[in-house]
């Protein structure tokens, strides 16, 4: 009989998350009651967000529990329902978990949503998901960029960094991006158009920081937070706007790092440092996959994604994110694409 794999929290992480972390069960597949369905998971978005889920800390979730279904969003194909908003063969989207089959009943935090016949399901997970709509909605209400102001992303060779920078461009901005290697810093430059890119593991990036943006930086959009945001913070212009979407360089740091020693140049140069949550904005998720939509099928923003196959591979493929092992959107294959 077919089975149900799932992964759960088995202890709360310390420092580097680790394999054994969490546990592996087999169960069997579960049954929809009245008002579920039955959703087998195609894919699962991996995301720098989900450490932070691990840890038992107030947020704006709840933190996953010890022997719970690791959290995670994903897409996936309804094989059964007891709802009458969905049928099988639906495609739809939400919190699956890392397993290969859940059950929903359509309401909650991310609730599955039907997605349109012939969806790409690869970019529901990455341009028009959260990390898609993060890049928007925090570049463009928040920092709020105008054309021929300059923009710095940090982690811009990421899901949501990759984007980010895209839009930048599209606004008419001069864009630099910050990434790991020399590869996603051509990939920036060659193929998304960003104006230069800094390898921040081989090159002085204060020093490149001032050689690509003599005129100091308008916009930053931060997914890395450390060291990197004080340097922008020093070369910051009049009224610029920091944009706080992530910190990934701090996620599984022991003993938090000491906050920017730069923070009076917010004071100095009369400038504004803000961060935001995505779930705010889910009400104006259609508004922006409509203009992104557009954008992507004009050829002026483009995706990647970076698949590892496999439920068994989860929590590896969770380490790779912070290890820098993608390059745009990471993403965990649980199981086939429908045929056609």
């Amino acid at each position: 009989m077919p089975t149900n794999r799932s992964w759960v929290l088995a202890h709360r992480p310390n420092g580097m998350v680790q394999e054994t972390d969490f546990e592996l069960r087999e169960s069997a597949i579960p049954k929809p009651e009245a008002g579920e369905i039955l959703v087998r998971t195609i894919y699962c978005s991996l995301d720098p967000a989900m450490r932070g889920w691990i840890v038992d800390r107030p947020s704006y979730v709840p933190p996953v529990r010890i022997g719970e279904v690791m959290r995670a969003g994903g897409c996936g194909e309804v094989v059964k329902s007891n709802n009458p908003g969905f049928v099988p063969g639906d495609l739809v989207t939400g919190m699956t978990g890392w397993q290969e089959y859940c059950l929903s009943d359509g309401s909650g935090l991310m609730a599955m949503r039907r997605l349109a016949p012939g969806t790409d399901l690869r970019a529901s997970m990455g341009v028009f998901s959260g990390a898609g709509m993060s890049a928007y909605f925090g570049l463009l209400d928040l920092g709020q960029p105008k054309a021929g102001e300059t923009v710095v992303v940090s982690g811009a060779a990421g899901a949501v960094g990759s984007v980010a920078g895209q839009i930048a461009k599209i606004k008419g901005c001069r864009t630099v991006g910050i990434a790991g290697s020399d590869e996603k810093c051509a990939w920036l430059v060659d193929e998304l158009g960003f104006d230069a890119a800094i390898n921040y593991k081989t090159e002085n990036v204060a020093v490149r920081l001032h050689e690509t943006c003599p005129d100091g930086i308008d916009v930053y959009f931060d997914n890395v937070g450390g060291p990197i945001l004080d340097m922008v913070l020093a070369q910051i212009r009049m009224k610029a706007r920091i944009v706080l979407c992530g910190g990934i360089s701090a996620y599984n740091a022991e003993v938090p790092p000491p906050g920017p020693a730069n923070l009076m140049m917010l004071v100095g140069m009369r400038a504004r440092m803000e961060g935001f949550i995505i779930i705010d904005y889910i009400p104006r998720f259609p508004e922006a996959g409509e203009e992104m939509g557009r954008w992507m099928a004009e050829g002026r923003l483009k995706a990647r994604d970076t698949i590892v196959e496999g439920i068994e591979k989860a929590p590896r493929a969770l380490q790779m994110l912070f290890e820098g092992a993608n390059t745009g959107k990471l993403l965990l294959q649980v199981g086939a694409e429908p045929a056609g």
